[in-house]
């Protein structure tokens, strides 16, 4: 692919920008290890919402989202919309309760809310697991996208794409630490929505010449309404799937929507909150400022950025319909990772000069913001979750600060390897999707019911990186089909949905079993975590009424008054109407109803005012509460 001065300029631009941004933030960084993860926990909402969703805006989801439009039409994004429930309880119900912690990381948390030895382990080998294992493997499939990016529009090999696209952003990652990453989220997601945006409008006009020139027509009365009623998209632009086919509405909307969204462990959308989001919070002013960031993260991220992708789908449909057309045309890549997904970048290179460097630039943007966050994430981990608390317990804060740039090296070399033996995204999804299956529950509950203990958590941890290792490499291939499930004469379970399944239950049993078979966490250890966090509620009714009874008040705590959770569960219904009609809106103007984007706007609205109306008297009540405590 021939690339201009111009474009070469933009993208030079680019990297100088985001470079400048670490060093400048690097003295500030340095100081503390709290400065170099949390940003000295003196955040506002608006940048860390920005930065939640600059860094799930990665170089691997347009990719991920137009294989999954090229294979099963719209519909088959509700496979991660349905995490839009995730989030809005995050926001409403745990956002404060992260805040409110004071931990540096979330895996800190396990010391804070459990006690002994278990508690230690639990946390050394999440630190390892997550911070390495998961981490490196979430980055790898990010970094297979800039791979196929890299083959598609220059021709490099593999190991040049991975060191050309890691280069810029461990500079900054490493030098500027978190803050380093969120100012250059805010620069990166920028230029990002805009790529997508013109790259959709380039991508109607592609389709269009593709169409003039196979019929002898004008490309220039090619629209929008034209691209939507071609042949080869007009199957594809149902929003929900068929209602009437099992095989389609099981797996594409029951599945996520009645299991998925609470039972999975998935990076951006973990129940409870946790991972970068609960370090974006942990990062925040106050308790109002995390939940404003995680409020607008999830509007940013489900609402307002998934039609542009959609539309480049689309279009790559009428400019590829199968993907042998994108191996015809591009012969140069290594057959081993063309797949849908690939058909993303395939439409990027038919941009015109310096709009195409303009939207390289912008993948870029949305790669570096995804890794820059991963790497401070999980050498946080590395460093004060198993460094700290495991190998050097004095350790000073100059020599955090310096074993999280080391980390942070290490991280990326790791990350960029295992990205070379991947393939596809959508395999890199349902990795990690499976992985996490079943454990999500444990997230949700353990804030508000006093039973739950470091061997709930261990429990559910080792079945399910069992199970999803014997399903995962047992049976891939042709041999998922043997887990497929006949229901009824004209519906089958796929394998893959039987795999998800299967992990959902043994985890969950396996982690109630861990629960009821061993002891609970000490009376000290609880009710030191009920005092810090203030969950309330009748899961933890037994303990606070035997702490009342002995004379020993909890701080903060009005006994026997009303709980919050109800009123904020409320929030999270009213707040995924509002997310889920905003998005709908916007698919409806997309394709040309009006009638029906009104009424859905109208909605939308009104549901963010109740939003806004409710949340303020809930924030007033909770800082009522903490200053009761306080006195």
């Amino acid at each position: 692919m021939y690339l201009t001065a111009l474009d070469w300029s933009i993208i030079g631009t680019f990297f100088v920008t985001v470079i400048i941004i670490g060093i400048w933030q690097s003295r500030q960084a340095g100081k503390s290890s709290a400065d170099f993860f949390l940003g000295g926990r003196g955040m506002p909402w608006w940048l860390l919402g920005i930065s939640m969703v600059a860094c799930t805006f990665a170089a691997d989801t347009p990719n991920l989202v137009c294989g999954l439009v090229r294979e099963g039409g719209v519909a088959k994004n509700w496979y991660w919309w349905a995490f839009l429930i995730t989030g809005m309880i995050t926001v409403f119900v745990y956002a404060k309760l992260w805040r409110r912690s004071g931990v540096m990381t979330d895996l800190e948390f396990y010391e804070l809310r459990y006690g002994g030895r278990p508690a230690a382990v639990l946390r050394g080998f999440r630190a390892v697991y997550l911070g390495m294992f998961f981490n490196v493997l979430i980055m790898a499939a990010v970094t297979l996208a800039i791979i196929k990016y890299g083959q598609l529009l220059f021709g490099f090999s593999k190991l040049q794409c991975v060191v050309f696209g890691s280069v810029g952003v461990v500079i900054y990652a490493t030098l500027g630490g978190i803050k380093g990453c969120i100012w250059a989220d805010f620069f990166q997601y920028s230029i990002a929505m805009f790529g997508a945006v013109w790259a959709a409008i380039a991508s109607v006009k592609d389709a269009g010449a593709v169409v003039a020139g196979s019929a002898g027509a004008s490309a220039a009365q090619f629209g929008l309404s034209d691209l939507l009623s071609h042949p080869n998209v007009a199957g594809k632009l149902r929003i929900f799937p068929d209602l009437h086919d099992p095989n389609m509405w099981v797996p594409m909307l029951l599945m996520p929507l009645a299991v998925q969204w609470w039972a999975a462990w998935y990076p951006g959308a973990e129940p409870g909150g946790g991972g970068y989001i609960a370090q974006r919070m942990l990062s925040a002013k106050d308790e109002k400022n995390a939940i404003g960031a995680t409020l607008f993260f999830n509007f940013a991220h489900y609402a307002l950025r998934p039609w542009p992708w959609i539309i480049v789908a689309l279009a790559s449909l009428v400019v590829y319909p199968e993907v042998a057309d994108i191996q015809n045309t591009f012969p140069h890549i290594d057959p081993s990772i063309v797949g849908d997904d690939i058909a993303y970048p395939a439409m990027i290179s038919r941009l015109s000069p310096g709009f195409l460097g303009l939207v390289i630039a912008s993948i870029i943007a949305a790669y570096m913001s995804t890794i820059g966050t991963h790497l401070n994430w999980g050498s946080s981990y590395a460093v004060n979750d198993f460094y700290k608390r495991f190998v050097k317990k004095d350790a000073t804060e100059k020599e955090m600060v310096r074993m999280g740039r080391t980390c942070t090296v290490v991280l990326m070399v790791f990350a960029g390897g295992l990205s070379m033996l991947l393939t596809d995204a959508t395999q890199a999804f349902n990795l990690l999707l499976l992985s996490g299956a079943g454990s999500g529950a444990i997230y949700l509950l353990r804030w508000f019911w006093w039973r739950i203990n470091a061997w709930s958590e261990i429990s559910a941890m080792i079945f399910t990186t069992l199970v999803a290792a014997v399903l995962t490499f047992g049976f891939n291939g042709d041999r998922e089909a043997l887990l497929d499930l006949q229901v009824t004469d004209t519906f089958t379970l796929s394998g893959s949905s039987v795999k998800f399944l299967i992990a959902v239950l043994g985890t969950t049993i396996a982690w109630i079993a861990g629960t009821l078979l061993t002891r609970p966490e000490s009376e000290k250890t609880l009710r030191s975590f009920y005092r810090k966090c203030q969950p309330g509620g009748p899961g933890w009714k037994k303990l606070i009424d035997k702490a009342v009874s002995e004379g020993d008040m909890i701080d903060g705590e009005e006994h026997g008054k009303s709980w919050e959770v109800p009123l904020e569960i409320l929030c999270v219904f009213i707040g995924c109407v509002f997310v889920y009609s905003a998005l709908f809106c916007i698919g409806s103007l997309v394709y040309a109803n009006v009638l029906q984007a009104t009424v859905l706007g109208t909605v939308s609205a009104a549901s963010g005012i109740f939003i806004f109306v409710v949340w303020k008297k809930l924030h007033v009540h909770a800082q009522r509460m903490r200053v009761e405590g306080d006195s």
